[in-house]
């Protein structure tokens, strides 16, 4: 058997799947593509996360493009983190040229059909879109900690915070209730909690505080707060059946990275905690690209990479899969990078030394293969071309394959600001989560409280200057203990403690907020 025959054979033999599956391209060896030997993508395996990776200008965008197109059309939704901007040309059909037909006839697959997407888009800001937010008490105070990038001594403060919100009624549901209680803790009420939940030092709810305004610095008020999304209007269909292809923009997250993480954990963790399991499903539930991926990673503290690897590791048990697109697999942590069961490796680029050992690197994170030199072949694919692996149904890693990818049916490049109006008009979720809703919370309950003490302490000390005028000319009467100075303010405390409480018991103190949803 000759070298090409036996190429052939070794692809039909691993890319052929007997459940459902969609084409990514065909099998190129020597420069030329091998006929008839088309590379397909099988679903029940989708779930087991993937990188597409590549320099700038070497097809990623494209191929992200083609795996929603298939995704959708075979009933998975999709939700896509657009970090440039210029995924919006999934919602119009593509235009057909001579470059697009000269490709259908390289692969030898069949006519090219231009076709739409149904898409939703998304924003954690002011854009036109689904507002997506979350309130601080859903994130919770373990979650809240790994984002702020909290030691055991602090995390534990913020785990007696949240506490004490709760025992108190009092929801956290915006960054400024966070701030407002680290305030109170580190100041007039610290000798409250500390008698309800031990020692607090004032230099680490300090410490906390700032972490947390930084947190504001990056956006972080527009994201957390009311109403929550629910992670259950990204798995909607459109009426005609195919996933609807749910994409945020967040091009604004690229100079602040902590955001974008907070972001990215919060919904992988929602995702993880609301959805049942289901092992390994004939069609996943969930598909979800990263594009920018390193932007997750390189403000990620050791806990919070950490928390990422765990839930990276058990999502998948829940029918949602992963895909991180960035331009080198080295921007992958390795114990993330070591679960990916799908790579798409496009061109990489030698300028420099590091380059070339980078490459290197690369190279060993695919297969050993006969038929390519990968190291030297990294640095030689044409835009749209990739070397793919990925696991077949039962589990097993495919042959590395030079792939000349499909050029995607929808529009390559953006839509155009009325064609984003006129999407955004016609969605149903938009009016959904338009409004923000600023319901009472624990900024606005401790600080009705403090007004409350204040009043009260006042009221005190103008009805004792009554009395004084009164009581001249009268007979010294004896002195009784609550005379005291001392004991008169403990008594003052115990009274502010008890109307705290009386509040709380008749209901005055707020109440968690109820359902569920993740922002």
């Amino acid at each position: 058997m000759s070298k090409h025959d036996a190429f052939r054979s070794m692809v039909l033999e691993g890319y052929s799947f007997k459940g459902e599956h969609f084409p990514l391209g065909a099998a190129v060896l020597e420069g030329a593509v091998s006929t008839g030997t088309i590379v397909n993508l099988p679903l029940r395996t989708m779930n087991r996360h993937g990188l597409i990776a590549g320099a700038t200008g070497t097809g990623k965008t494209k191929t992200l493009q083609l795996l929603a197109e298939g995704l959708s059309a075979a009933s998975v939704p999709v939700l896509m983190m657009d970090i440039k901007g210029d995924m919006s040309g999934l919602a119009a059909a593509g235009q057909p040229g001579p470059r697009i037909q000269e490709r259908m006839e390289s692969i030898g697959a069949a006519d090219w059909q231009p076709m739409a997407c149904p898409v939703e888009l998304l924003t954690l800001s002011d854009a036109p879109g689904v507002r997506l937010r979350s309130t601080v008490l859903e994130f919770g105070p373990i979650l809240m900690s790994r984002i702020l990038g909290l030691n055991e001594t602090q995390e534990g403060v913020m785990s007696m915070v949240f506490k004490y919100c709760d025992d108190e009624r009092m929801p956290l549901l915006d960054l400024r209730d966070l701030v407002r209680v680290l305030q109170h803790v580190g100041g007039d009420g610290r000798k409250e909690l500390e008698a309800l939940y031990g020692r607090i030092s004032p230099s680490t709810t300090g410490t906390i505080l700032r972490k947390v305004v930084e947190l504001q610095q990056q956006g972080g008020d527009g994201f957390f707060g009311e109403p929550s999304f629910d992670v259950e209007d990204l798995m909607r269909m459109a009426p005609d059946g195919r996933g609807v292809v749910s994409i945020l923009r967040v091009t604004e997250m690229q100079d602040r990275p902590k955001l974008f993480s907070t972001f990215m954990l919060g919904l992988l963790a929602e995702l993880y905690a609301n959805l049942p399991e289901e092992g390994d499903l004939d069609t996943p539930k969930l598909l979800m690209f990263i594009d920018e991926a390193h932007l997750i990673f390189q403000e990620a503290t050791p806990a919070l990479l950490q928390q990422l690897e765990t839930v990276i590791k058990l999502i998948r048990s829940k029918g949602v899969g992963i895909f991180f697109c960035t331009q080198n697999p080295q921007d992958i942590p390795a114990p993330i990078l070591s679960q990916l069961g799908l790579k798409i490796q496009h061109a990489l680029r030698a300028f420099t030394a590091a380059d070339r050992k980078g490459i290197k690197l690369a190279a060993e994170n695919y297969p050993e293969t006969e038929y390519y030199q990968v190291d030297e072949l990294l640095t030689g694919l044409g835009i749209g071309e990739a070397l793919v692996t990925l696991l077949n149904e039962k589990g097993i890693p495919t042959p590395l394959v030079h792939t000349m990818l499909l050029p995607p049916r929808s529009r390559m490049g953006v839509l155009t600001d009325v064609e984003i109006s006129t999407l955004v008009n016609q969605s149903k979720l938009v009016s959904k989560y338009a409004q923000a809703r600023d319901s009472e919370s624990a900024l606005e309950i401790l600080n009705a409280r403090m007004e409350e003490a204040e009043r009260r302490l006042k009221e005190s000390e103008a009805a004792e200057e009554a009395d004084e005028p009164a009581s001249k000319g009268r007979a010294p009467k004896e002195k009784s203990i609550f005379d005291d100075p001392i004991v008169r303010q403990a008594g003052k405390t115990a009274a502010t403690i008890l109307t705290r409480s009386l509040l709380g018991a008749l209901g005055l103190g707020g109440g968690r907020r109820k359902g569920r949803g993740l922002f």
